[in-house]
């Protein structure tokens, strides 16, 4: 089976966005999260102020996504995970299309035969294709996905936006 490839160039050329994914694509998960920032410095409660205008908001984002990134995807990970917990019928299509797959692709192309009936890999996809789509569908995976996007968007974003930067590195770009 072929991996699939997502055409990120495409989606980021428009929103431009291109170097913003460059370091995603370059490293592995354990490194993506070794460099976590501690929990104290992530909700620093002293250092939430309301943004002067615009130009402080775009600042604060820029400087905050790069620096807490890793902080970021743990929340989104967290967040996907809770909204796993809390769609019951939606993690179980999901564990049982990749168990079907996977029981499928252990068969190795051969028949599997019960006893008292025989099918073949073809009937095995068919069965469980016609099993999970109407679950899937039932399970609502689309309002998962655009609360998921809404959350994570919300609650990454307003972080960002009103965490201010340390006082050590505002002054690290200008001149003296």
């Amino acid at each position: 089976m072929s991996r699939i490839n997502i055409p990120l160039d495409a989606i980021t050329s428009r929103l431009n966005l291109s170097g913003r994914f460059d370091s995603v694509r370059s490293q592995s998960i354990t490194s993506r999260f070794a460099n976590l920032r501690p929990i104290g410095e992530f909700l620093a409660l002293q250092r939430i102020s309301k943004p002067r205008d615009f130009g402080d908001v775009q600042s604060r984002i820029n400087y905050n996504l790069s620096y807490f990134s890793s902080n970021y995807a743990a929340v989104f990970v967290m967040l996907s995970i809770y909204s796993l917990l809390t769609n019951l019928v939606l993690l179980f299509v999901i564990i049982l299309v990749v168990g079907g797959m996977f029981g499928i692709g252990k068969l190795q192309g051969a028949d599997l035969d019960v006893g008292f009936a025989r099918a073949t890999t073809s009937q095995l996809y068919t069965g469980l294709f016609i099993i999970a789509v109407p679950l899937g569908l039932w399970a609502s995976p689309i309002s998962t996905v655009l609360w998921l996007i809404g959350a994570s968007g919300v609650s990454i974003l307003g972080h960002a936006a009103f965490l201010e930067r340390p006082i050590e590195d505002s002054f690290s770009g200008e001149a003296v």
